[in-house]
């Protein structure tokens, strides 16, 4: 399914191709090159102070530990597809600094870092679908998180397939074309 974006300006093609699918090769599993080179992106996103906040809990399918993320981590409707990615990467912050005071900045270097995951998946050839609907507590749980360590979001990764393996709202959202706000819209000041 080609949902390549059309763009005001030429752009990279690895950002032009990406998108989140919800269909996922159920028998595609990434190797641990291609894990290795993923989670390397992401280490190496800019951070504030250079405090690197992000951690990550990696887990594949056919692991008991991977059912349990789907089972106690995700939330209803991501809880019917995510299933048939390969793999499920749980993103959290650590949400206090070394002197003991709030990381403010933690959400925002933590999705700099989730970026560089995305796009390193889709350099690649793999794809992934970031999940803000989760379960916080039982993914804690789930890992033994400390109360200082705090999820934020579960990455699926894997192989696209086709959408008609999607039922419902899943396949509808999936057939849909790519949208965004014009940029008119959102550059407030400043318009090219």
């Amino acid at each position: 399914m080609n949902k390549s974006a059309i763009t005001a300006a030429p752009i990279m093609p690895v950002l032009a191709d990406r998108w989140s699918p919800r269909s996922f090769d159920a028998n595609y599993k990434l190797s641990q090159h291609e894990l290795l080179s993923i989670l390397e992106a992401a280490r190496w996103a800019p951070s504030a102070n250079n405090g690197q906040p992000w951690r990550f809990a990696v887990v594949n399918r056919g692991e008991a530990l991977f059912d349990q993320v789907v089972a106690d981590g995700l939330s209803g409707f991501n809880q019917a597809w995510a299933p048939r990615s390969s793999t499920l990467v749980v993103v959290s912050i650590q949400t206090k600094l070394a002197d003991g005071r709030e990381n403010n900045g933690a959400l925002y270097d933590a999705g700099l870092s989730v970026a560089n995951l995305v796009i390193q998946a889709q350099e690649l050839g793999l794809h992934a679908h970031q999940m803000s609907g989760i379960v916080p507590a039982g993914l804690s749980n789930a890992f033994g998180l400390h109360e200082d360590i705090r999820p934020i979001v579960v990455v699926a990764i894997g192989k696209v397939a086709p959408a008609d393996q999607l039922e419902g709202p899943a396949y509808e959202r999936e057939i849909q074309p790519r949208t965004r706000l014009e940029l008119d819209e959102i550059v407030l000041h400043g318009k090219p």
